[in-house]
């Protein structure tokens, strides 16, 4: 079900892949051939569609103070007859992040917040086990330089479930925690530090976070199609959701930290508010200026930054290919949520802005779509913007400094471990440790110091920074016809250094390395539980572990790793410690705020004389059973007591049956798999089985 460490397999690829360019990139499409501006937003957002395999994507652009194009492509849903129409809702995911920007500066400009004093002036109650919290700042939160671990988001991301709960326990959460880094070194991408700034707008405005959005917001702005979970709207509005091929759609999307990425809206409600960015509508030109600046670059931050990141306040990325290659500005921010996917690109100086939204399908292809309607209307307005292809800095094969060999070791992120060999023939081989499918890359060396690829389109390098530590420096670009250009520059890993532990605590951590082990702490209506089904799906080979590590996490001992990696931008993002504990019978992981059971200490559903119960605990932990011989053959079928719902997999961990997305009452039981009952504590599960 759920192995230690694995996160959703599409984020984890589309990271391992940035350091797979070795096949020649693709021609740009240059649109030479588009006749009009709905010409070009009709192309890229099927490309956006096609490329992201998308249900849905909706596009509108803003310019001079009216939405002057919109529309949409796919369907609406799988099984009805219903148009996509302008009023079609998705989730914007992270896009929310810059909302809650909006509202600090807001309360900034008000003389209510500084930006630059400890955030615990505004949350005194707000406390870590580590005594550096006292220096991170208001603009820390906002430039993801606070050097909190990452995401509390257990129990916020749910099915038709407005609870929000997870942020209300999230000061609770860091009061446990340590920080990975100091407030300031660097920015990597954090969205707790968001959550605290919802927090503080809360505080300070007196209001319920929503409610002070709507009333400084939304309501200046003209905004009537922006909403959060647990508002009344129809929800009838949000564009169907699925998993995989499965063509049921599945509830609605709620995630539940608001200011972190839980906002719904359509793409000309969303491009309006990019254009409410352009003049004073809501915050001063000073606000916006600073919301603009360069924010990465206070830290830890690679010189090239011909990147997706470059930090702003709230925004991504505030240079952007290829508009900052002609002098233009781009303000760019994506948002994911596990269903939903959203770009909006703001061109403050030209007063346009763009919105692509979809379900399913990626941030990054909807930003680019966004970029590609931005540029026909800039052409259509007399301004040209070379796309030209980036090229990797002029340079020769050459015969290698034999000290290059030094830099030979262990590599990781968050996502992916990587040994690295430099050999004396200038010869520089990428090993994935942790996705041992894919091929080893290899890499010759240049005359600036760099390692290429065999077609000169992608680079790698060693770059040791201030901090003393050595970064493996990525550089490459990806085109996608129809869309764009791809750039990437950034700092993929972070060099692992050894850490020596006794062959019995290795052994032991690998073999929790590659357990199967299960959440107890989530609510029932958790997008967790599907997202195990979506997990198991993928089969890869046994992964590598590098010596010393779990994961990207150094072992303490054989109870304890901790998350150490001193990495900015992406890479280094949502990290966590672990610790393992015999209780009962059974091995507990206990992973940042969520705790999970071993699989293979589940015990059998027991079946009775063909009926039994489950009561969730005082505890409020998930109930999980595995399905043996007895229950095989079986169809089980549930009466609920209480306020809970249960999940039930084959033995190839596929979902079959659930109460949250189906309404089931009754499941066939096949050998191997499992069932988890949750809910709020005393909810009382009875069951009978039949043949």
């Amino acid at each position: 079900m759920i192995v230690l460490k694995k996160r959703c397999l599409a984020l984890l690829m589309a990271l391992v892949l940035v350091l797979s360019l070795s096949a020649p990139a693709l021609a740009a499409q240059t649109d030479s051939a588009v006749s009009s501006l709905e010409d070009t937003a009709v192309s890229a957002a099927l490309a956006a569609l096609e490329y992201g395999s998308a249900t849905s994507v909706q596009y509108a652009l803003w310019k001079d103070g009216e939405i002057i194009l919109s529309g949409s492509s796919g369907v609406y849903s799988k099984s009805e007859d219903r148009a996509l129409t302008d009023d079609i809702l998705y989730g914007i995911g992270s896009v929310s992040k810059i909302y809650t920007t909006v509202a600090v500066l807001q309360l900034a400009q008000q003389g209510d917040v500084s930006l630059d004093v400890p955030a615990t002036r505004y949350l005194p109650q707000f406390r870590m086990a580590d005594p550096r919290y006292r220096d991170i700042t208001v603009r820390m939160l906002l430039n993801h330089s606070s050097g909190l671990m990452g995401s509390g988001l257990a129990g916020a991301i749910l099915f038709d479930d407005a609870d929000d709960s997870a942020v209300d326990d999230l000061l609770e959460t860091l009061s446990t925690q340590r920080l990975v880094a100091d407030p300031g070194a660097y920015s990597v991408y954090c969205n707790d530090g968001f959550t605290l700034a919802q927090l503080i707008v809360e505080a300070v405005s007196g209001q319920d976070f929503m409610e002070y959005v709507r009333e400084n917001i939304l309501e200046p702005a003209g905004l009537e199609s922006t909403f959060a979970p647990g508002d009344d709207f129809d929800t009838d509005l949000l564009a169907k959701t699925y998993s995989g091929s499965d063509p049921r759609p599945l509830p609605q999307d709620c995630l539940n930290a608001v200011g972190a990425g839980g906002l719904y809206a359509s793409a000309s409600d969303l491009a309006a508010f990019g254009g409410a960015l352009t003049d004073n509508t809501l915050l001063s030109a000073s606000s916006r200026e600073a919301m603009a600046g360069p924010e990465y670059d206070r830290g830890i931050w690679p010189d090239d930054t011909l990147d997706l990141l470059s930090y702003g306040l709230g925004w991504d990325c505030v240079s952007f290919f290829p508009f900052s290659q002609n002098g233009i500005q781009a303000l760019v921010k994506g948002g994911d949520t596990l269903r939903y996917h959203a770009g909006l690109i703001v061109l403050p100086q030209h007063r346009m802005a763009a919105a692509v939204l979809s379900s399913g399908g990626s941030s990054a292809y909807n930003e680019l779509a966004a970029a590609r309607l931005l540029t026909e209307a800039l052409r259509q307005d007399g301004v040209t913007v070379d796309e030209t292809l980036p090229a990797l800095p002029d340079a020769q094969a050459a015969p290698m400094p034999a000290e290059m060999t030094g830099f030979s070791g262990y590599y990781g992120s968050t996502t992916a471990q990587y040994s690295v060999d430099v050999s004396a023939d200038g010869k520089l081989t990428l090993t994935y440790l942790n996705f041992p499918q894919m091929p080893a890359q290899v890499f010759s060396y240049y005359s600036d110091g760099t390692f290429r690829d065999e077609n000169n389109l992608s680079l790698l390098s060693f770059v040791t920074e201030s901090n003393g530590e050595t970064y493996l420096y990525q550089k490459a670009f990806g085109a996608l016809p129809g869309l764009g250009v791809l750039p990437m520059s950034n700092y993929a890993a972070v060099r692992l250094p050894e850490n020596q532990v006794s062959p019995e605590v290795q052994t032991t951590w690998d073999a929790l390395a590659t357990a199967s082990f299960l959440p107890l702490t989530e609510p029932y209506t958790s997008q967790v539980y599907l997202s195990l089904t979506e997990n198991a799906a993928q089969v890869s080979q046994t992964p590598q572990s590098v010596p010393g590590y779990v994961g990207s996490d150094r072992i303490v001992d054989a109870a304890s790793a901790r998350y150490e990696l001193q990495l900015p931008g992406t890479g280094g993002r949502d990290g966590y410690d672990m610790t393992v504990r015999e209780e009962n019978g059974g091995t507990y992981l206990t992973a940042g705020a969520s705790l999970y059971l071993a699989e293979e200490d589940a015990p059998e559903l027991f079946t009775g004389s063909g009926w039994s119960y489950s009561t969730i605990q005082p505890d409020g932990y998930a109930r999980w059973y595995r399905i043996g011989e007895s229950a095989s053959g079986t169809a089980m079928s549930v009466q609920v007591d209480g306020e809970g719902g249960f999940w039930v997999y084959n033995d190839q961990g596929h979902l079959t049956a659930s109460s949250v997305l189906w309404d089931d009452t009754r499941a066939p039981l096949e050998q191997g798999g499992l069932v988890v009952f949750a809910g709020e504590a005393g909810s009382r599960f009875h069951l009978s089985f039949s043949r």
